[in-house]
């Protein structure tokens, strides 16, 4: 489905009474020079000098799905029968014909959250901004919502979680960002509307297809509709499926795919997600906003999106200062907005800033990565980083927590393993720029988003660039034994005079340069992981 102006208007109006006012004139949406398309969203927008100092933002992606500990998309894999998901689900939850992803909410308590002192943990980290999830495809608003019912302050922790975790952020001094994934919640929740195809309930539909507002009479739900929260009966299967193969294949061409449009027949989805988002940004006036969608979504309504939120940054601060983040975006739109990465690499040096966005394990805890010990370590997240700055990108590495809201003892040595090296090597990441060229090594990696898993072990000859305030860091991502040598700084290859080679934490370094490279003595010893040299003299820091 796609929106011309006439669409919203009417998807407004079948919202219902309380915003009818909405659908006569756009109550709400910020007017001013930026318009919605494309072209003026290009023509207005510049990339905030505090984004490309930043360079590194740490994420809450934390909401009820945090709660049974079992990773990603539970909300959508408790009701595929067959799913790991599913089978947690029935065992410590009960059927989803009665127990399902709504009864989830309630168990969500942040009992353990404490914002400030995570807060204070994550700068110590290194990070410049902070980003809270503000609404999953489960379709919970972690905000006090105007325009949603289900929201955390009447459900689950009954605390406005976004702005609390502000509040946070920025007293501590960082950018404040938040997250909104909620256009795809109406295809990803048909599954809800789905039964077991094999075993004892077979056929039997599960919660989303029977539970109506009259349901929760008397219960710690009543007056809410749970067809507000399931998003409605969009893509309903049919009966008399009776394989799980033939159940998965079904959800997979039918709800599965990753689609920008709302629900057939349905504008009103995707002008309440409007109406929501413009909610959010003009409550707590974030300096970041993340999309999780390719390009924008909904045709039209997300670039009115886009331009409401650019004309208030205008509005707050004389000038668009905001980072709005896309995916998968065409060549022109990332002059636009932001491309966003996600978990993914780029093998090249661009020529405008962008972000990776990946997670030290599951985007939502999963207590299987502490006790199997497969979290990235800190050494990985900081090599990372030194890619993705090299090649003048940011990175939004999220930090997942239990339902509970603490984080567990592994991420914690995670979270201190990089402070240590931040108070050592800080100088080669915050607020510098791309050099000539991003770097060098035998490791390559794959152009791409959802391609971690291609990159191999860094080595000691796998060398980035960074430049900041007159001097050129090399940031070395494998361990050295003894020496170093850096092939771009030849003296064969290198225009400028190499004068004084530092070992950040470490002090001046024996080096010597020939035709073959900048050869660096580290015998003296160096950074358990991820050694930084500062290499000065005249003539070395043009920039890309």
């Amino acid at each position: 489905m796609t929106l011309d102006r006439r669409g919203v208007l009417a998807g407004l109006a079948a919202i219902g009474p309380a915003t009818h006012a909405l659908a006569q004139s756009p109550m709400g949406i910020a007017r001013g020079p930026v318009k919605p398309t494309w072209e003026s969203l290009v023509d207005h927008y510049r990339y905030p000098d505090w984004f490309r100092d930043a360079k590194l933002g740490l994420w809450s992606h934390w909401g009820p799905q945090s709660v049974p500990e079992q990773g990603d998309w539970y909300g959508r894999f408790l009701y595929m029968q067959g799913h790991p998901a599913y089978e947690h689900h029935l065992k410590t939850y009960g059927h989803p014909t009665k127990t399902g992803m709504l009864d989830i909410l309630d168990r969500w308590t942040a009992a353990r959250w404490d914002p400030d002192a995570l807060i204070d943990r994550y700068k110590r980290a290194g990070a410049k901004y902070f980003v809270s999830l503000a609404c999953h495809h489960d379709n919970l608003d972690c905000y006090d919502s105007r325009y949603h019912a289900w929201n955390a302050l009447r459900v689950g922790p009954k605390r406005d979680i976004v702005g609390t975790w502000a509040g946070a952020a920025r007293r501590a001094g960082l950018k404040f960002g938040v997250s909104n994934h909620a256009a795809h919640s109406w295809h990803w929740y048909q599954t809800a509307y789905g039964f077991d195809p094999v075993g004892p309930r077979k056929g039997q539909r599960y919660d989303a297809f029977t539970r109506r507002a009259s349901d929760g009479r008397g219960t710690w739900w009543d007056g809410l509709d749970p067809q507000q929260l399931y998003t409605g009966a969009h893509a309903v299967l049919p009966a008399g499926i009776d394989t799980i193969a033939a159940m998965n294949a079904w959800h997979d061409a039918h709800d599965g795919q990753w689609v920008e449009t709302g629900p057939p027949g349905h504008p009103g989805y995707a002008a309440k997600w409007l109406l929501r988002q413009a909610d959010l940004v003009e409550k707590y006036r974030p300096d970041f906003c993340y999309f999780d969608d390719y390009g924008l979504p909904f045709g039209p309504i997300g670039l009115q999106a886009a331009a409401d939120y650019y004309n208030r940054s205008i509005a707050w601060h004389g000038k668009i200062d905001v980072v709005l983040t896309g995916k998968m975006l065409k060549p022109n739109e990332r002059f636009g907005i932001v491309q966003d990465v996600e978990r993914g690499f780029t093998d090249h040096l661009w020529d405008e800033p962008w972000q990776t966005d990946t997670c030290i394990g599951d985007w939502f805890y999963n207590v299987a990565r502490l006790n199997d010990k497969s979290y990235k370590t800190a050494e990985q997240v900081i090599q990372r980083l030194a890619d993705v700055v090299s090649k003048n990108g940011n990175l939004l590495l999220s930090i997942p927590q239990p339902g509970d809201g603490s984080i567990d003892g592994e991420e914690e040595r995670i979270l201190d393993g990089m402070a240590a090296w931040m108070a050592i090597n800080d100088a080669a990441i915050f607020g510098s720029r791309p050099w000539r060229i991003y770097g060098e090594g035998p490791s390559k990696v794959q152009e791409g988003m959802q391609n971690e898993g291609s990159a191999g072990q860094f080595t000691s000859r796998d060398i980035r660039f960074t430049t900041n305030k007159g001097a050129l860091y090399a940031l070395v991502l494998g361990k050295p034994e003894g020496s170093v040598s850096i092939a771009a700084l030849g003296s064969g290859r290198l225009k400028g005079a190499i004068e004084r080679v530092t070992l950040l934490g470490g002090g001046t370094c024996a080096h010597r340069q020939d035709r073959a490279g900048l050869h660096v003595d580290l015998t003296r010893g160096h950074s358990p992981f991820v050694p930084v040299l500062r290499i000065e003299g005249r003539g070395l820091t043009g920039l890309a």
